[in-house]
């Protein structure tokens, strides 16, 4: 459920997100929505305006990710945020930390009923899979893909075929033996599916975004998906997207084992 914070508007005016664009990760391969998300964050500077409270996500508390100053770098940050910008009617929830086994289905369902009585307008998740698990279709031409449910592909289905986007193709359920029956896969893509299926059957608008990685250094990937988002809802405006263009967070400075900050201590 969504608890409001006192500050950056909370109250009435942090839990009403009527019309806005519920912007998410999902905890799939490389991390690549989470570093995404983080990526928009920092370069809309956008205000946190509460938390996600769930027992399905494993507990965590550290130092503010998006540090500016030494001021703001003691604020303590948990597993699950919400930022707004009214201006662009934009609400970002970052989850950082992984799934509670078996705790998929009811964190949908649990996410799922907020986007209805804060009435967002729709759902777009930044999400991954494993490029090894490509199949010989999957291996042509780009490695971003996109998904839409039934009610957002009637809005914007026509759009995405202007953007020259490739749909996350079916695979075939019984590979070498029924090559005929195809079914979505989305292999390390965490929640993905489940959330997606579930929109379908629900009516909710939502999209998935995604990318084909690897684990590693996921910071190239992470550019590249919210450039491809960029490409769609021109969070930010630019003739050439480019990576210069995104404010690195200052958490990304412990990405690769530095040393912990002094503040947290």
């Amino acid at each position: 459920m969504f608890v409001p914070c006192d500050r950056g508007g909370g109250g009435s005016a942090g839990s009403d997100f009527k019309g806005f664009t519920l912007l998410m990760p999902a905890v799939s391969v490389g991390n690549v929505g989470q570093l995404a998300i983080d990526l928009v964050i920092s370069t809309l500077d956008m205000t946190k305006v509460g938390y996600f409270y769930t027992d399905c996500l494993v507990p965590m508390v550290g130092n503010n990710p998006y540090a500016t100053a030494e001021e703001n770098s003691m604020e303590l940050s948990i597993n699950a945020e919400v930022y707004s910008l009214p201006s662009k009617k934009l609400v970002v929830l970052q989850i950082r930390s992984p799934f509670i086994k078996n705790k998929y289905r009811p964190f949908c369902q649990t996410l799922l009923s907020w986007v209805k009585s804060s009435k967002c307008a729709r759902i777009v998740l930044l999400s991954s899979s494993h490029a090894y698990q490509c199949d010989d279709e999957q291996l042509l031409g780009t490695p971003l893909r996109y998904l839409l449910t039934p009610d957002l592909e009637k809005a914007v289905g026509g759009l995405m075929q202007e953007l020259s986007w490739k749909e996350m193709e079916k695979v075939a359920a019984y590979p070498g033996i029924n090559d005929t029956e195809k079914v979505l896969h989305i292999p390390g893509g965490g929640i993905t599916k489940l959330l997606f299926t579930e929109s379908c059957s629900k009516g909710i608008q939502m999209a998935v975004l995604l990318k084909f990685c690897s684990e590693g250094d996921n910071i190239p990937d992470a550019f590249a998906l919210v450039s491809y988002l960029n490409e769609w809802l021109q969070l930010i405006k630019s003739e050439v997207n480019t990576s210069s263009q995104w404010k690195i967070p200052s958490s990304w400075r412990l990405l690769f084992g530095n040393g912990l900050p002094p503040a947290l201590f």
